[in-house]
């Protein structure tokens, strides 16, 4: 009788191995599947951490005094400040630039082809300039341009103003003075 009985001992050793070998397989493949997402979810937050530290900072500064024009009126009638590239700042195109003066009371924005503007390389004027911002220039910034048919919001004596100059990439970087509490016909003042 015992040569008519089936002996599956092996047959089952077998069967177990080729589970056990599935399983290891399927795990190999989940787990790199999973590595794979842990990686690329990693790389995109330090990308937007990048971006958010570069869009947060400013990419201007202002580099010395910020300097007004007195009418004969008494107010203000153009308001003048040098920019530089902040500290570690990729170039800044100016022609994308924007810039808005504003009171308590208006506000008016200018293109940067509506200011004058005055470019120095190393203190040197230079005339050839490709109003790209770059390290070791700055640019003299005239509001209202000489050419430009728009004027300042009214700023009389002991008003509070704001510049803002807004580039196309970063922080804004706001201005804020206080026009002298006597303003004499065509002189200028340097203004805190």
């Amino acid at each position: 009788m015992s040569k008519l009985m089936k002996n599956e001992d092996a047959f089952t050793g077998l069967e177990a191995a080729i589970v056990l070998i599935a399983f290891i397989v399927v795990a190999a493949v989940f787990s790199y599947v999973m590595l794979g997402a842990g990686f690329f979810a990693t790389g995109e937050a330090q990308r937007v951490v990048d971006t958010g530290v570069a869009q947060a900072s400013s990419a201007v500064e202002l580099s010395g005094p910020v300097i007004v024009n007195a009418s004969a009126d008494g107010n203000v009638t153009d308001i003048r400040f040098f920019l530089q590239l902040a500290a570690g700042g990729a170039p800044v195109d100016m022609q994308k630039v924007i810039f808005t003066v504003s009171t308590a009371k208006n506000m008016t924005t200018y293109q940067y082809a509506n200011v004058s503007h005055t470019w120095y390389q190393d203190g040197v004027n230079k005339t050839d300039m490709n109003e790209l911002l770059e390290r070791f220039e700055t640019v003299q910034i005239v509001i209202p341009g000489e050419n430009d048919a728009a004027t300042l919001p009214v700023i009389e004596p002991n008003d509070w103003f704001t510049v803002e100059v807004k580039p196309d990439v970063g922080a804004r970087l706001p201005i804020n003075r206080i026009a002298p509490p006597d303003l004499k016909a065509n002189h200028k003042y340097e203004v805190y």
